[in-house]
Parts: structure tokens; C-alpha cells; sequence
């Protein structure tokens, strides 16, 4: 059975993974930071599908979490999902640098370091695939946070060019407003965001792994969100930026 990697694997889009990717016959690989959080996610997964479920407790944002699962990566997977991430609740430049620091490693450098792990591997069995898990936010110059997802639709478009000849595809998936804990966990009020643009997070996934298979490098999940890229890339920039700030705010 091909073998799955995902982080941020018990809530949200990354746990909407691993119930797919479970169903479809994947042996799982689940990284999260809450260690009794993640061995009850494995236990559940394993008793509904009856797949092998690895669990790997790892901070991200810490050297010693990030080193342990990219050695995990360089020993073998069919499919990595760079999906831990998170937000801050104020605006740049208020929060504190470690905090926006934290973000970036996150963010960018764990994906970065993941992703090269895990494409050696990849490349000499001529086939895998990573999905990189960005952002529409990374359309719009919005906040750091947008700015990081914006590192990370560049980054993944640069490594699929670079892996299309060995067989190896990379994607960014760059969902609008999904229903998880993400916003509440950023203490974030969004109950005045408009019901039409929330997305579940099994649509979100299901979405992607259908563009994944079509071999796109970036995937905009619903047309309601792909018509709001669309509209930001027509638009000047600045115009978009002020708009994006002010919806930000």
C-alpha cells in the first residue's frame, strides 16, 4: 500500500486527509504536536479502515520536531501533505517577532525542508507526490500570513517544474474559508463572514486530490474562490491590496 505522510493530522483539512487517504487503502504516517490527540485520531482510523497508522508527536516549529520527521521523510513516502500551519491574531507589524518567526518556520521552512526530504526518494521509484497546503490568502497582499502562503504556492510551482521529469508531481492547494478549528484557535471572530463562503474541509480535500491527478501545480478548490483569484490577478495590485487589507482588518 502506498504510504501517506500528513502533518497537522488530527483536525481540519489535515484529518479530512487522512480519512480519505485512509478509505482509499493508504498506509498513514500522522504528525501533530498533541501526542494523546494524535494516538486517539490513529486509533479511530485504524479501527473504521483497517490501514497500518504510524503516529509521529512533532512540533514544527521546533528544530528537534522538524528534524525528526524530515528523517521519517528521507526514509520513504508516496505522498507528503504540508499541512500544519496557523495564524496570528493580530496584525503585522503588532505581533512579536518570534511569533511571526514561528509562523515563517512553519510555514516555509518546514514545508521546504519536508519537500526535499521526502522528493529524493520519490524520484528514484518514479513516482510521488507532495500537496503543499497554502492558501487563497497567498493571492492578495493581506498579512504576513498571506505573504507566507504566497511563499508556498511560488515554492510548490517551482518544485513541480522541477520533478514533472522524474514523475513526481507538486501541488499547492489553496483553499478560501474552511469550517475547523483553525480560526478559533487564533481566537478569531468570523461569525460576520458570509455563510456562501465557507467550504467543508472533505470538499477541500477531494477537490485537491482531483486536481492532483490531473497533474495541476496549484489548485483554487470551488469555483466561488477561483473566481476570486481570478478577479485579484485583473485587478491592479495596489487596488487589490487595500481591498485585501481592509477585509483583513
Amino acid at each position: 500500500m502506498p504510504t501517506a505522510l500528513i502533518t497537522g493530522a488530527t483536525a481540519g483539512i489535515g484529518a479530512a486527509f487522512a480519512r480519505r487517504l485512509a478509505a482509499d487503502g493508504h498506509t498513514l504516517v500522522l504528525v501533530a504536536r498533541d501526542e494523546s490527540r494524535l494516538a486517539e485520531t490513529a486509533d479511530r482510523l485504524k479501527l473504521r479502515y483497517g490501514v497500518p497508522v504510524e503516529v509521529l508527536p512533532a512540533d514544527l516549529s521546533a528544530e528537534e520536531g522538524l528534524s525528526r520527521v524530515e528523517s521519517r521523510c528521507r526514509e520513504g513516502v508516496d505522498l507528503l501533505v504540508n499541512n500544519a500551519g496557523f495564524t496570528l491574531q493580530g496584525r503585522f507589524p503588532e505581533n512579536p517577532v518570534e511569533d511571526e518567526l514561528r509562523m515563517l518556520k512553519v510555514h516555509c521552512e518546514a514545508v521546504l525542508r519536508l519537500t526535499l526530504a521526502a522528493l529524493p526518494g520519490m524520484k528514484a521509484r518514479g513516482r510521488g507526490a507532495v500537496i503543499n497546503v497554502a492558501s487563497v490568502a497567498g493571492f492578495f497582499a493581506s498579512s504576513s500570513y498571506g505573504a507566507s502562503k504566497a511563499w508556498v504556492i511560488n515554492f510548490s510551482e517551482s518544485a513541480a517544474a522541477g520533478a514533472r521529469a522524474d514523475h513526481v508531481r507538486v501541488m499547492a492547494l489553496c483553499p478560501g474559508y474552511v469550517r475547523t478549528e483553525f480560526h478559533q484557535r487564533a481566537s478569531m471572530d468570523m461569525s460576520g463572514t458570509p455563510g456562501f463562503l465557507w467550504l467543508s474541509a472533505d470538499r477541500v480535500v477531494g477537490e485537491a486530490l482531483r486536481d492532483l491527478s490531473l497533474g495541476k501545480w496549484v489548485s483554487v478548490p470551488s469555483l466561488r474562490y477561483k473566481l476570486v483569484v481570478s478577479a485579484g490577478q485583473l485587478l491592479p495590485r495596489r487596488l487589490v491590496s487595500r481591498l485585501s487589507a481592509r477585509i483583513g482588518r
